[in-house]
C-alpha cells in the first residue's frame, strides 16, 4: 500500500527562496531587452526613413492585444565575469500568432534596425520555425519583409572564419504553403536576396511606393558589373509594379496592411477549409439600367470594363489585384450575395483586350490562386485572341498564352463565363474548359469565330482580292464580302445552333451571376488540388 500523502495546509504556500521568482525576473528583462530591438538610434533612424519599426508594424497588422510572439529571446548575448548577461542583441526577426479579423494568422517580420535585416544570431531558425508553424497549424502567414532576411553577408566570413556553400534552409516549407495555406508578403525596405525571394514566393504581393526596392542583389553588388546605380531606379517600384514580381504597389506601410487584411478576407485559412460566406449586404436582384449600353455598337471603339464589374459584384467588394502589370488582363477577387468569387476579364484599353505574354502570365497565376483556395471563377469575356505581331512573337506569347489556357483547363472549381463581346482565336476558344459544362451567358454584343471578319475576309479571299489590280475595287470588294460575313455572324444564328447556351439582356447579369454563386458554394471541395501553385 501507497503512503498517505499529507493534506496541503494552503493552496498557495507562502513565497520562499525556493520559488522561482528570480528567473520570472530575469526572463522579464530579457524580454525587455528584445524590446528594445536595435537600440533608440536605430529605431530613431527607422523612422525617419518614413518606416516603422517591425513591432508597430506587427500591431498595425494585427488585432489589437492578439500578438503572441515566440522566440522573443533568441540573439546574442554577452556575458561578464561573473557569469551575468551583460549585453543582448536580439535576432532580427519577429514572429509569432495573432489574429487578423480575429482569426489565426501567423506572422513574421525582419527587423532592420538589427544589422540590417540580415543573418544574425537564430534568424534562419525563427523563419523556418514560422514557415513550419504556418504550415502544420494551417494558418495563413504574413511575411513582413524589410532586408536581405537571413541571406547573410561577406562580414560573416570575418566572423565565422569560413564560408559555406549556400543552402536554402527550411524552403520546402515555404513550397508547401503555397499549396497549403495564404501567404502574403510586404516588402516594406530595400529587400535583397533571400528577402527579394521571400517576397515573391507567395499568393500575393505588395511594395510601398519609394519606401521599398527589391532586386536579386543591391547596388554594391551590382555596380561592380554596370557601374553605379541608385536603388531606386534599380529596384523600385515603378520597375516591379509593371513586370509582376510584385502583384501591387501601395503608397504607405498602413494601406499594405489594409490590401493585405482585405484579401485574406476572401480566403480560407487553408485549403482544408472554404471560404466563408460574408453578410449579403447588396440586392441579388439589382439591374443597373445602363448596363444594356455598355458595350458600344461600334466593333472599334473600347470601353472600360472595370465599372461594369463593380456593377455586377457586390457594392464595394471588388479588389483588384496587379493593376499595373499584365494589363490586358484584369483580375480580382469579390463577392456575388456574400460568396467570395474570382473575377476575370480583360481590359479593351491595353492591346485591345487580347492577351500578351504577360497577361497569359498573370491569367496563370490568378487561376491557379482561385483553384487552390476553392474559389469560383466568373470570366467576362473579351478576347480578341493572343497578342499577334513582332512584338507578341518576340515575347514568346503563343508559350505564356498556352500555359494560361491549360491553367483553365486544370482548374476544378465551378466557372461560370459571361460573352460580352469578342471570342477569337485559341485564345477565345480557351476562356473556359471545353471538356465541362459550358455555364455561360453572351450579350447580345457578343461576336466569335476563327478570326475577326474584319482582319479574316483578306487572309479568306486573298487570291481573289490579289487578281484585282485597281486598289478601289479591292477596298470595295473587301466591304462587299465583309457585309456578307456580317449579316451572319449574328449570335442569334449561334444560338440557334445551340453552340452558345444563352443569350441574356445584360441588365440581367448580376441576378444570374448571384446564382450561379449560390449554386457553386455546395460544390466547392475543400483538399489541396492535385499540383501545386507556382509563385
Amino acid at each position: 500500500m501507497l503512503p498517505a500523502v499529507p493534506e496541503p495546509t494552503s493552496a498557495h504556500p507562502a513565497a520562499t527562496d525556493d520559488t522561482w521568482e528570480p528567473e520570472i525576473a530575469e526572463l522579464r528583462r530579457r524580454e525587455a531587452m528584445a524590446q528594445r530591438m536595435g537600440g533608440p538610434d536605430k529605431v530613431e533612424r527607422q523612422h525617419q526613413g518614413g518606416k516603422l519599426t517591425v513591432r508597430e508594424r506587427i500591431e498595425s497588422l494585427l488585432d489589437e492585444g492578439s500578438f503572441h510572439e515566440i522566440g522573443a529571446l533568441a540573439g546574442r548575448a554577452s556575458y561578464g565575469e561573473d557569469a551575468e548577461l551583460s549585453e543582448f542583441t536580439p535576432a532580427n526577426f519577429v514572429m509569432g500568432r495573432g489574429r487578423i479579423d480575429d482569426r489565426p494568422v501567423v506572422v513574421g517580420g525582419d527587423d532592420f534596425t538589427v544589422r540590417g535585416g540580415a543573418a544574425d544570431a537564430s534568424i534562419w531558425q525563427k523563419q523556418v520555425y514560422a514557415e513550419q508553424m504556418a504550415l502544420e497549424l494551417r494558418l495563413p502567414l504574413v511575411r513582413l519583409v524589410d532586408g536581405t532576411g537571413g541571406g547573410g553577408s561577406v562580414k560573416s566570413l570575418d566572423t565565422d572564419r569560413r564560408t559555406y556553400v549556400p543552402p536554402l534552409l527550411g524552403w520546402q516549407y515555404a513550397v508547401d504553403n503555397l499549396a497549403t495555406v495564404p501567404v502574403v508578403a510586404l516588402a516594406l525596405g530595400s529587400v535583397a536576396g533571400l528577402g527579394a525571394a521571400r517576397v515573391v514566393n507567395s499568393h500575393y504581393a505588395l511594395m510601398v511606393r519609394d519606401t521599398a526596392q527589391v532586386f536579386v542583389a543591391g547596388p554594391p553588388v551590382v555596380a561592380r558589373v554596370e557601374g553605379e546605380i541608385a536603388k531606386e531606379d534599380l529596384g523600385g517600384a515603378h520597375i516591379h509594379g509593371r513586370n509582376g514580381v510584385v502583384d501591387d504597389v501601395v503608397d504607405t506601410e498602413a494601406e499594405a496592411f489594409a490590401r493585405t487584411r482585405r484579401f485574406l478576407s476572401y480566403l480560407p485559412s487553408s485549403v482544408h477549409e472554404v471560404s466563408a460566406r460574408g453578410e449579403p449586404t447588396d440586392d441579388p436582384e439589382r439591374r443597373d439600367p445602363w448596363l444594356i449600353g455598355a458595350i458600344p455598337r461600334n466593333q472599334r471603339q473600347v470601353y472600360r470594363i472595370r465599372p461594369i464589374i463593380e456593377s455586377l459584384v457586390d457594392q464595394d467588394s471588388y479588389l483588384e489585384i496587379g493593376a499595373g502589370w499584365g494589363r490586358a488582363a484584369v483580375t480580382g477577387l469579390a463577392r456575388l450575395d456574400g460568396w467570395p468569387v474570382g473575377i476575370l476579364s480583360s481590359d479593351p484599353y491595353q492591346a485591345g483586350g487580347s492577351w500578351t505574354a504577360d497577361a497569359s502570365d498573370k491569367v496563370t497565376r490568378f487561376v491557379d490562386l482561385c483553384d487552390t483556395f476553392h474559389l469560383p471563377v466568373v470570366h467576362l469575356v473579351d478576347q480578341p485572341g493572343f497578342m499577334v505581331g513582332l512584338a507578341g512573337e518576340q515575347a514568346g506569347t503563343i508559350r505564356n498564352g498556352v500555359r494560361a489556357i491549360a491553367a483553365i483547363h486544370q482548374a476544378s472549381v465551378p466557372w461560370c463565363s459571361v460573352l460580352i463581346r469578342k471570342v477569337f482565336g485559341v485564345g477565345g476558344a480557351g476562356h473556359q474548359s471545353s471538356s465541362r459544362l459550358s455555364y455561360r451567358y453572351a450579350w447580345p454584343s457578343g461576336r466569335w469565330g476563327s478570326l475577326p471578319v474584319q482582319g479574316g475576309v483578306e487572309a479568306a479571299f486573298r487570291a481573289e482580292l490579289d487578281a484585282l489590280a485597281d486598289e478601289d475595287a479591292r477596298q470595295a470588294r473587301i466591304a462587299e464580302i465583309t457585309a456578307r460575313m456580317d449579316a451572319v455572324a449574328s449570335p442569334f444564328r449561334t444560338a440557334e445552333a445551340f453552340l452558345v447556351e444563352e443569350i441574356i439582356d445584360p441588365r440581367d447579369t448580376r441576378p444570374l451571376l448571384c446564382e450561379f454563386a449560390n449554386l457553386a458554394a455546395p460544390r466547392r471541395q475543400a483538399g489541396p488540388t492535385t499540383r501545386s501553385y507556382r509563385p
